[in-house]
């Protein structure tokens, strides 16, 4: 993070920023009983008690385990249940049993929280420059689970047969339907992309490089509720045409008809979400699809999915803080909106680029290397930000990547198509 503050004032600074991050999680987890925080609902998902651990892990182990000296870990045990993937880290426990850890509590882990806070806190000002950007980084990854965190407890919600609503939302206000697309046109050529040094980004977001652009336009707004539903009744997810062959091989092999926490029940599609089961909004930007439905919800719309660097290049001009982000604790969705949804909030964009290393990426030295280069294989870029992206996290740059059969995240899609 690159800073022209005092160090007086850049650490009060990140002070702020670790203790507002710090909060939301746990305001996110306050309706939560320590079964809801305890249970997995798939291997993908993890436990809303092990996000909790596993951030402050992070702090621990990189911060102030080797920032401070003199610093004793909370438990001995805590490293080997709560290391995520890092393999200079040792030995830990087996992702798809995070469900298995009944203990500690969820008190246990907020009192460890508490620890680590504490003594990161009393330490901040003292350490170096280098492990303060650590510090920076530890914020940007908890906000990070903190959308994985939504995402996974509704997807464990929705597994209860009575699907429990984890905030109750109010009553929804009908709204007007948004118009036909309009199409934001590009003549193509060479352009930049990647991040341009200015505050923090992502190892993966860099470096900043030329790349050629044909002619081109985007849709000037994501696809709706309503715009899929016309696709699943056009026969969308029956017809092979539509779709590329790993897709239309999932879509039958797991019997797929609809999003994601779709279901029709007597008056039409419903949805699951993390303030119940209602019914769809068709003004809402469609969410939870994987890559392989927006692929050919695309064919069959007769566009295509833009690249990831048509898509920043658009979306430049616009505010990353902008549209339905996550601010506090509360019910999570995408809202409808007439006048287009801009190019941030409500859902995260699939594009037609793999996530792979820009020209002349190198990864962190140390473990924190690990954090995003050795996923950069067989996965599909995504760019945006979603209603449960927190505010200020997100940039034109930034570069999300999920494989393309997964849609538990909140992943919608925009139009592209040439000229």
């Amino acid at each position: 993070m690159r800073t022209s503050l005092s160090p007086r004032r850049a650490d009060a600074d990140l002070a702020t920023l670790y203790a507002r991050v710090r909060g939301l999680s746990e305001a996110l987890v306050a309706p939560l009983s320590d079964a809801d925080a305890s249970v997995q609902s798939m291997p993908d998902a993890s436990p809303a008690k092990w996000h909790l651990a596993h951030t402050s892990w992070f702090f621990e182990t990189f911060v102030l385990r080797d920032g401070v000296p003199g610093y004793a870990l909370f438990d001995d045990r805590f490293p080997f249940l709560f290391n995520s993937y890092y393999e200079a880290e040792g030995s830990r426990h087996a992702r798809d049993r995070r469900g298995m850890i009944t203990r500690p509590s969820l008190a246990e882990v907020l009192a460890y929280r508490r620890h680590v806070d504490a003594a990161l806190i009393a330490a901040l000002c003292d350490l170096p420059t280098a492990i303060r950007e650590l510090v920076t980084l530890g914020c940007h990854h908890e906000q990070q689970h903190q959308e994985l965190l939504l995402t996974d407890l509704l997807h464990l919600m929705a597994q209860n047969p009575v699907e429990p609503a984890v905030w109750t939302g109010g009553a929804k206000v009908p709204v007007g339907m948004p118009g036909r697309l309009g199409w934001l046109e590009h003549p193509g050529g060479v352009v930049e992309i990647g991040h341009d040094g200015a505050g923090f980004a992502f190892d993966c977001e860099t470096p900043r490089h030329q790349t050629l652009l044909a002619p081109h336009a985007l849709a000037d707004r994501t696809v709706t509720n309503g715009e899929w539903a016309a696709f699943i009744a056009d026969g969308g997810y029956a017809d092979p045409r539509h779709w590329l062959s790993d897709g239309w091989a999932w879509v039958k092999g797991n019997a797929i008809a609809a999003p994601l926490y779709w279901e029709q029940r007597e008056g039409g599609w419903t949805r699951f979400g993390l303030d119940g089961r209602r019914a769809i909004d068709p003004a809402a930007p469609v969410t939870h699809v994987s890559f392989y439905e927006a692929d050919a919800y695309a064919a069959w719309a007769g566009a295509r999915l833009p690249t990831e660097a048509e898509w920043e290049v658009a979306a430049a001009p616009f505010d990353p803080a902008g549209g339905n982000q996550l601010d506090a604790a509360g019910p999570v969705e995408p809202r409808p909106a007439t006048e287009g949804h801009g190019f941030y909030g409500d859902v995260w964009e699939w594009t037609g680029s793999a996530y792979r290393p820009y020209p002349g990426f190198r990864a962190a030295e140390g473990a924190v290397g690990e954090y995003n280069g050795k996923f950069m294989s067989g996965q599909c870029v995504l760019r945006g930000s979603s209603c449960a992206t927190p505010r200020g996290h997100s940039r034109a740059s930034y570069r999300n990547f999920f494989y393309p059969h997964q849609r538990w995240q909140f992943t919608g899609l925009r139009l592209a198509k040439d000229l």
